[in-house]
C-alpha cells in the first residue's frame, strides 16, 4: 500500500454544503450523479445522508463555500438530473416508434 503524498489531503466541507448535497439526494437525484456533478466520492456522500437522517452530520469549517459555489452545485446536479430525463424519454420515444410500425 502506498501513502499518500504531502500533496495530496483529505477534503474538508462545510456543513451547508453537505446539508446541500444531502438535500440534493433527498429531493430526487441519485448519489452516483449527485457525487459525481460535486466532485466527490459516492460514498461520502452516502455516509452524509445516513448521517444526516440520525441527525449527526457535521461540518468541517475549513473550506468555506461560498453561495455562488452552492447554486453552482444545485444547477449542475439539476442539468445531470434533466439529462438523464432527456436521455430516458428519447429512449422511450425510440421504443415506441419501433412497436407502432
Amino acid at each position: 500500500m502506498s501513502k499518500k503524498s504531502q500533496d495530496q489531503h483529505r477534503a474538508r466541507y462545510t456543513l451547508e454544503f453537505k446539508l446541500e448535497a444531502v438535500r440534493l439526494v433527498k429531493g430526487g437525484q441519485e448519489t452516483s450523479v449527485t457525487a459525481r456533478v460535486l466532485g466527490m466520492p459516492k460514498q461520502t456522500l452516502s455516509n452524509w445522508v445516513r448521517l444526516a437522517e440520525k441527525g449527526e452530520l457535521q461540518g468541517a469549517g475549513d473550506r468555506p463555500v461560498s453561495a455562488e459555489q452552492m447554486e453552482l452545485a444545485r444547477l449542475r446536479a439539476e442539468l445531470a438530473r434533466v439529462k438523464m430525463e432527456r436521455d430516458i424519454l428519447k429512449k422511450a420515444t425510440a421504443y415506441f416508434a419501433k412497436e407502432s410500425l
